[in-house]
């Protein structure tokens, strides 16, 4: 593994986990310092991009010199229609219910700045729940864990038990594209393998 310092643009414990999984040691977390604008006019997957893009930059300036600035963000979709992290209980059932028995895209974006170069991009995943009742969507809810997540649910957690099945990349789900992130760190002369 041949990684310079990795800044980590972000605050979420699931991202820096599957860093850490792969190996990662050097590794600094420097969350943006806001949130940028969600860019409506564009598809989900390239407003993720600008979004992630946002973050990288936020914290370029403050990553010590050599790092590799590493900014994602995830965003749920339905039918062209992108879900958030729900700003409370009664907007997460509202997502959960129109999940329900249904297929929707998770798209995750990458964004890699260093002083080899740049490199950006998104995966999409398609993911199918089983239909769910009411009283299975509450009880979800009552445990928290949907109130931090685009979509209002962690395939990780146990929202697992409501995911009959996916098409694409299971981490690119959970925030991080794994297989996507180790070939743009190849394009930049990095390996972690």
């Amino acid at each position: 593994m041949n990684l310079p310092h990795i800044v980590l643009a972000s605050r979420s414990p699931r991202r820096r986990e599957l860093l850490e999984m792969l190996g990662v040691r050097d590794l600094e977390i420097l969350p943006a310092r806001g949130e940028a604008p969600f860019p409506t006019e564009l598809p989900p997957g390239e407003a993720a991009v600008e979004v992630a893009r946002a973050k990288a930059l936020d914290v370029l300036p403050l990553a010590p010199a050599g790092s590799l600035v590493l900014a994602s963000d995830t965003v749920v979709a339905l039918e062209g229609r992108v879900l958030g992290k729900p700003r409370d209980e009664e907007e997460a059932f509202a997502m959960l219910s129109a999940l329900s028995g249904r297929r929707h895209t998770v798209y995750s974006a990458l964004v890699l700045l260093s002083d080899k170069g740049e490199r950006c991009g998104f995966e999409a995943t398609d993911v199918f729940f089983r239909p769910l009742t009411e009283g299975e969507i509450r009880r979800y809810i009552a445990t928290g864990e949907p109130m931090d997540k685009a979509g209002a649910y962690g395939a990780q957690g146990r929202a697992s038990l409501f995911i009959e099945r996916m098409e694409g990349d299971f981490f690119n789900v959970v925030g991080l594209p794994l297989c996507a992130l180790g070939k743009m760190l190849g394009e930049l002369g990095y390996e972690m393998i």
